[in-house]
């Protein structure tokens, strides 16, 4: 029999690579979108006479079960989330009430519509959940150190799906994610930040690029991946919790460089601190041109951004919590493991 899925969250990066997932699966795909004045579905938009969307908010209880109600899907994966840090300081309690309390929201609807034994649920976790790291790598049993309003909503949709799951006896699991990026990102991501940047450049549209701590690691993997691991955590027989990562961490600025040498305009850096600048290192017709400054940016208590040297660039970048190293135990216990690197960061330049 055909199995039917809902996702919410379905017209960004993920839900649009899992929406397509799932159909070459043989799916028949739901999806839930917030009502808007403009169109939102553009990265949905090759798939959309194959879904089937329905408006929805995450902080409106009787429309969610209202919509699980009438969909009663087979899977359900909660992809919506006020997804970036820094906003979250300037607006925590949305942020808790979609990203938290949304969550509690989804379960309880499983629950209302009798659903609890047969519908399998996704919860996409985080790892901002680490926060202040309290050991390197980070595994399924590393304590939690959430360090902004974003990862304390997290935090509570974690441990509400443990408690839903142990309580009721639903199939109900976290994926612990790490970074994962694709041309899709949004630009206010510092990856997408930065390959914008670098077309803009190549095409005389833009002078250069400002950025923060240039030597901030992160494990970068690609969303294509990630989503698949979604899937197969759904189809375990035995509902738990993953981390799901690359194991390989790459600092902002080796992306930078590679990011720059793919389109033809290595890089070579020049000064320390705020007076570091990254030069065009083989142009003929600009030597010495600078295409990349840096500015130190502070991660405050309250989340206020600190630019010094140079003014921020309309295009906001996530707070730093430190160094995050990862889980090298990828896919423990999930049948066909994907491979971690199929698709190259550098990739995002295509």
């Amino acid at each position: 029999m055909r199995k039917t899925a809902l996702i919410t969250g379905i017209t960004g990066q993920d839900g649009s690579y899992l929406s397509e997932f799932l159909i070459n699966k043989g799916y028949t795909v739901h999806g839930i979108i917030r009502r808007s004045s403009s169109f939102n579905t553009g990265r949905i938009d090759h798939v959309f006479e194959k879904v089937k969307l329905h408006y929805g908010d995450m902080i409106d209880s009787s429309n969610l079960a209202s919509i699980i109600g009438k969909v009663r899907p087979d899977e359900i994966y909660n992809l919506a989330a006020q997804s970036h840090v820094k906003v979250s300081f300037e607006m925590p309690e949305y942020t808790a009430e979609c990203d938290g309390v949304g969550t509690l929201r989804l379960l309880e609807a499983i629950r209302t519509c009798g659903l609890e034994k047969t519908t399998r649920f996704y919860q996409a976790s985080t790892s901002e959940l680490y926060g202040l790291v309290q050991e390197i790598p980070q595994t399924e049993k590393t304590p939690f150190y959430p360090r902004s309003p974003y990862a304390c909503a997290k935090l509570y949709a974690y441990w509400t799906v443990v408690n839903y799951r142990e309580a009721y006896g639903m199939f109900a699991v976290n994926g612990i994610l790490f970074n994962h990026e694709s041309p899709r990102r949004g630009g206010t991501f510092v990856t997408k930040k930065i390959t914008s940047a670098v077309a803009h450049i190549a095409a005389g549209r833009q002078e250069c690029l400002t950025l923060g701590n240039l030597d901030s690691k992160r494990d970068w993997g690609h969303a294509m991946d990630f989503v698949e691991a979604m899937w197969l955590m759904l189809q375990q027989d035995t509902p738990d919790d993953f981390v799901i990562a690359t194991g390989k961490q790459i600092s902002v600025r080796e992306f930078c460089e590679m990011s720059f040498k793919m389109a033809e305009m290595p890089i070579k850096w020049v000064g320390d601190g705020i007076s570091e600048v990254g030069l065009c290192e083989k142009s003929p017709q600009h030597p010495n041109r600078s295409w990349l400054r840096t500015a130190i940016t502070h991660c405050l208590p309250v989340g206020k951004l600190l630019v010094e040297a140079f003014p921020t660039s309309d295009q906001q970048t996530q707070p730093t919590p430190g160094c995050q190293a990862n889980s090298q135990d990828l896919f423990r216990n999930l049948p066909n493991p994907l491979a971690a690197a199929q698709h190259p960061t550098c990739s995002l330049l295509t």
